[in-house]
């Protein structure tokens, strides 16, 4: 018997029955039973035996031809990511050799990163394989109080309330993110992580459900995002993803702003003195408000009193310093362009 998961079967079956017979051209006459296309239609349309696309559906033969991926792909309408995870599902690969550094393992940020990550004027974190937050900096904090070390982006979107009402149409954002674990995991499906996070949402989240049986598959790549900040208003920012080198499938993820729009990142002034270092989220939202919304100084200025606090910083247990935009900087100190 052979125990390996039937991950081309799942596959074909999911996206089958996503396309409905007029999308297909095929006639419908009376009640369907089943959703999208039937197993003999699927076969029909790719030019396949319906005995042998059923073999496939089963898991009984896994190593279908080049020919037959094709025009399975054409028959079930897919765009060129999902045509990729086809096609690396059907990979004539032994178990146990599927990405097999990272396993089962605990994901290690480069001590490297994670100081670059630190060092960033912008929100950014570090995403592992299976969208655990592990690594971010206190902007990202600022940006939502669960990007922190130790969270989870499946848990924090599909299960908090709070982190849902960030996101306008956070069910929009939750499918991309789904899309994205799918192609992030690959053929992986059965890595204990994996098994343990698509066990808990699944019972948790009518919504992940539905969504995970889909097999919809988007890279984690560039993309626009509409925030819903509340102290901060609506901030529309770009997001970058960017692979990690010699790591297993980790990202560095961070968040800015066009020049001249709502959310710019042109700075307006310099930060104020005296800030509430004892407070890192205090410190992390003037920080955010000076470089999310440089054209709106005053409102800015009621959002952190609002919050009790003033708009500079400086490290615990040194001097206070002011932070500006480098311009003014250099017209008040003389300083030489760097």
């Amino acid at each position: 018997m052979n125990e390996q998961p039937n991950l081309l079967g799942e596959f074909l079956r999911a996206r089958r029955e996503l396309v409905t017979p007029e999308e297909a051209g095929i006639p419908v006459r009376g009640v369907r039973r089943v959703p999208g296309l039937r197993r003999e239609e699927v076969a029909m349309l790719a030019g396949i035996s319906a005995d042998y696309y059923l073999r496939l559906e089963r898991g009984r033969d896994r190593r279908p031809s080049l020919q037959v991926l094709e025009a399975l792909a054409g028959v079930l309408r897919l765009d060129d990511d999902t045509r990729a995870h086809l096609f690396g599902l059907a990979a004539d690969r032994p178990r146990g050799t599927r990405r097999g550094r990272g396993r089962g393992r605990r994901e290690a940020v480069p001590p490297s990163t994670a100081r670059f990550v630190e060092l960033l004027p912008v929100p950014a974190f570090v995403e592992g394989r299976h969208l655990d937050v592990l690594a971010a900096n206190p902007l990202a904090a600022a940006l939502s109080p669960r990007l922190i070390t130790g969270g989870n982006r499946l848990r924090d979107v599909f299960l908090d309330p709070d982190e849902q009402s960030l996101f306008p149409d956070w069910e929009r954002a939750a499918a991309a993110l789904v899309a994205g674990f799918r192609e992030a995991v690959g053929p992986d499906t059965d890595d204990p992580r994996c098994v343990e996070l698509v066990g808990e949402l699944s019972l948790a989240s009518p919504l992940f459900r539905r969504l995970w049986a889909r097999h919809d598959v988007r890279p984690r790549g560039s993309a626009t995002v509409l925030f819903r900040h509340p102290q901060v208003g609506d901030l529309t920012l770009s997001r970058e993803k960017l692979h990690i080198t010699d790591t297993d499938g980790m990202m560095l993820v961070a968040f800015h702003a066009g020049r001249g729009t709502r959310s710019g990142w042109r700075c307006w002034g310099r930060l104020r003195r005296d800030a509430d270092i004892g407070s890192p989220s205090r410190f992390s939202l003037s920080y955010l408000t000076s470089r999310l919304m440089p054209q709106w100084p005053d409102k800015s200025a009621r959002l952190l009193a609002s919050r009790g606090s003033q708009v500079t910083t400086a490290s615990p247990g040194t001097t206070s310093r002011r932070w500006a935009c480098p311009a003014a900087a250099r017209r008040d100190r003389g300083s030489p362009r760097l």
